[in-house]
């Protein structure tokens, strides 16, 4: 019965994730949703600003905090080994739904491209950004990434495996595909406003540091990423680093 229940906690868990991730996109492209990032006003500027820096802190902090492996193993004591992606899922799922409620437009101009061309290739970096973003969990293990495998699993009563370290074609040009793809979902925008733009920004800084917490644990886990760190560069593609042998020990701080 434990079994039966983790997995339809895991489905729920995906279910949920997956209509998030949806209405992500049109809250950021102000598409299909009856509340975009760029809705009407409410509130003066100032005020806004401060809630959405807020809120989107709280994400921040519950996404890099739930992810780092002290936490793993602390929340683990409470449930099943078997649910803890699962949990993580859900969590920042509802992260993100308290941010599209709670998210007070800002107004404000700071773009707007009026040429059919531009439009046309602001729009197709936007849709190439969010392709990227599922196709790149796709790519090492979108199932085990969002909690279904390891349910799956534990349902099947077989004992959980690490996924092997691969590197998909994608991940030998750079390191961080999904987060190119973050990159593209928030910045292609034909008109930018100052909530828009308050918005991207911050989620561009976020990255970058959750980026430099992930590698440490990657580097933890996966001996072989060291090496890999400072072959492939970060997420500006082809760039490549020149070491010598007696650097690769102490390339931890160096970026591409």
């Amino acid at each position: 019965m434990n079994r039966v229940s983790g997995l339809i906690y895991g489905f729920i868990s995906y279910a949920i994730f997956f209509a998030t991730f949806l209405y992500a996109i049109g809250f950021v492209g102000n598409i299909f949703v009856p509340k975009g990032i760029d809705s009407i006003p409410n509130v003066p500027m100032a005020q806004a600003l401060l809630i959405n820096l807020g809120l989107l802190g709280i994400f921040a902090i519950q996404h890099s905090v739930m992810a780092r492996p002290f936490f793993k193993r602390w929340i683990t004591k409470w449930i099943p080994q078997s649910m803890e992606r699962s949990t993580y899922t859900l969590v920042s799922s509802i992260a993100l739904i308290a941010l599209f409620a709670f998210w007070e437009p800002m107004g404000g101009l700071v773009w707007n491209i009026e040429s059919p061309v531009g439009i046309a290739l602001m729009y197709g970096g936007f849709a190439f950004g969010w392709g990227l973003v599922l196709v790149s969990t796709f790519l090492i293990n979108h199932f085990d990434l969002f909690g279904l495998r390891q349910v799956w699993l534990n349902f099947r009563n077989k004992p959980y495996t690490e996924v092997e370290f691969k590197l998909p074609y994608a991940y030998q040009i750079v390191r961080h595909p999904m987060y190119v793809g973050w990159f593209f979902a928030f910045w292609c925008i034909p008109t930018m406003t100052i909530a828009h733009l308050a918005f991207a920004i911050a989620t561009s800084a976020y990255i970058l540091i959750a980026i430099q917490l992930e590698e440490r644990d990657l580097m933890d886990a996966h001996p072989e990423y060291r090496e890999y760190r400072n072959r492939v560069s970060m997420i500006v593609p082809f760039i490549r680093k020149r070491i010598g042998k007696n650097d690769l020990t102490d390339a931890v701080g160096s970026e591409a």
